[in-house]
């Protein structure tokens, strides 16, 4: 997919980056083998659970599928998918309208892929990334997870 580069002179952005340098750093922004998730599998790893990777066959394409306890696992961005309550879920001060279309279209989506993966019969899970920071809450979400 091409990118239709925009004219500086006539957007108007609150941005100490050059368009160049602003592209640089959204390139680096990836959806698969994230560290929150990789601190996750690893987690996991350790407990002595198994698992499969972003199963194509499932709505939404969980990060982490644990086919043993029939659970799909989300490592979710506080940022992009909106943590209730969490000092990461901030809200960028310019295009408001922009990001608050953004962030409901990725709770709506997130919404509906739970409720496709329930009617199937999955299980369905989220861990935050700020629960990734911390070894013990990061553990003691994975075994509230797996006791469900």
């Amino acid at each position: 997919m091409r990118w239709r580069r925009l004219d500086p002179i006539r957007v108007l952005m609150a941005d100490v980056l050059t368009l160049e340098q602003r592209s640089h750093c959204m390139s680096r922004i990836r959806g698969r083998d994230t560290k929150p998730e990789v601190v996750t599998r690893s987690a996991l790893h350790r407990a002595g659970y198994r698992f499969r990777l972003n199963d194509q066959k499932l709505p939404g394409r969980p990060d982490i599928v644990l086919p043993k306890y029939r659970t799909a696992l989300f490592v979710h961005g506080c940022f992009w998918h909106r943590h209730d309550g969490c000092r990461y879920t901030t809200h960028p001060a310019t295009r408001a309208d922009f990001w608050a279309s953004k962030f409901a279209a990725n709770v709506r989506r997130d919404a509906e892929v739970r409720r496709q993966l329930e009617a199937l019969g999955w299980k369905v899970a989220v861990i935050w990334e700020c629960e990734t920071r911390d070894p013990g809450v990061l553990s003691a979400a994975i075994r509230r997870t797996l006791a469900k």
